[in-house]
């Protein structure tokens, strides 16, 4: 999945100053590309941080259990924030579990995925099935759209089965979301109304995590492609349970109506959270494909050629969820760095140098 959910892979793989400012601290020497880095969150599984369309306010997922909440819940605050000595706003129900909330074209809106229609209590979040390690996939989770005071305005899908990784085109008009209403985990797009619902992926394995070109021309996202008799019917029998095992990912991409797909790394392991770099020509992603213990993840730089590729975070453990500002001077991603050796996972904004 593309939501903190994801962040159970932190458990499997790991046993204030509100201006921008020079941290060497939080830089690694290698990172070349961050001019300073701002920590935000500090404390709890922070992630999934994106940017309003005129890079003011931020929406993130975050289960720290100091500000109130059992699992995975929305909360919004302004990029200048610094949640050290403070809670921000919660502008999820607080009810099931939710993720992948993204801003809508008009800043006043956000759209998220929830399960709290199944259920009103978080639902269990197992690791392993079988010895395999999994990531859940909530038959009860939906897509709403949600005001900043948390009112949920509309419900944009209502098909039994996952519906959420949703994300919003730069251009306003469409959303991109996975989901199982065909029997497996497909990309389909939708009016930002939820109206003209399309398949635009229809191959086997687990796509997700999908994000619009600057444009709005093209779609990123990372998928599973099961090949073997055995791949297979492990892929199968896990989604029938609910369950996908998340080792095994590549990037791909493709126009935004679903044609010209292609196949952008080969690197093996996982390889996932892609997010575009402002040139439209490259994208940023998270892997541990150099990891002999399933760790470090670290972000990587590549052509959407598949060319290039450029490490640009170095830390021990967790660097993933990169996602650009829509003007580019900044990235925000979500690491496991200033921790002081627990597992937290916090959210920190670096400024960009190309």
């Amino acid at each position: 999945m593309r939501n903190l959910l994801l962040f159970s892979v932190f458990y499997f793989f790991i046993t204030a100053n509100v201006v921008f400012a020079q941290m060497d601290n939080l830089i690694y020497p290698e990172e070349k590309n961050f001019k300073s880095l701002r920590q935000i969150t500090f404390g709890g599984d922070n992630a999934e941080a994106y940017w309003d369309f005129n890079d003011t306010n931020l929406v993130f997922q975050s289960n720290n259990l100091d500000w109130g909440v059992n699992c995975d819940q929305i909360f919004i605050i302004d990029k200048s924030e610094d949640l050290s000595n403070k809670t921000p706003k919660m502008i999820s129900t607080g009810q099931g579990r939710t993720t992948c909330a993204y801003f809508m074209p008009d800043g006043k809106h956000i759209v998220y995925a929830s399960t709290h229609l199944g259920n009103p209590e978080c639902p269990d979040a197992p690791l392993r099935v079988e010895g395999k390690y999994v990531w859940p996939i909530y038959d009860t989770y939906d897509i709403f759209v949600s005001d900043l005071e948390g009112n949920i305005v509309n419900q944009l899908t209502n098909q039994v089965g996952y519906d959420a990784e949703a994300t919003v085109s730069p251009k306003g008009d469409k959303i991109v979301f996975t989901s199982t209403r065909t029997g497996d985990l497909e990309l389909f797009t939708m009016n930002i109304d939820g109206t003209d619902v399309k398949q635009i992926t229809n191959e086997l394995g687990y796509d997700g995590g999908a994000f619009f070109s600057p444009d709005g021309s093209k779609i990123i996202f990372r998928a599973s492609r099961p090949k073997t008799k055995d791949e297979i019917e492990e892929y199968k029998g896990l989604l029938k349970e609910g369950f996908v095992q998340p080792t095994d990912l590549e990037i791909f991409v493709c126009d935004a109506d679903g044609s010209n797909l292609k196949q952008v790394t080969y690197l093996g392991n996982a390889n996932w959270s892609p997010f575009w770099h402002p040139s439209g020509e490259k994208i940023l992603f998270s892997s541990n494909f150099d990891a002999v213990a399933g760790f470090p993840f670290n972000i990587y730089m590549i052509d959407i050629n598949g060319r290039n590729l450029k490490q640009i975070t170095y830390d021990k453990m967790f660097d993933s969820f990169p996602v650009f500002s829509n003007n580019g001077k900044y990235l925000i991603f979500a690491s496991n760095r200033n921790n002081g050796g627990n597992r937290d996972t916090n959210v920190f904004i670096a400024e960009w140098i190309d």
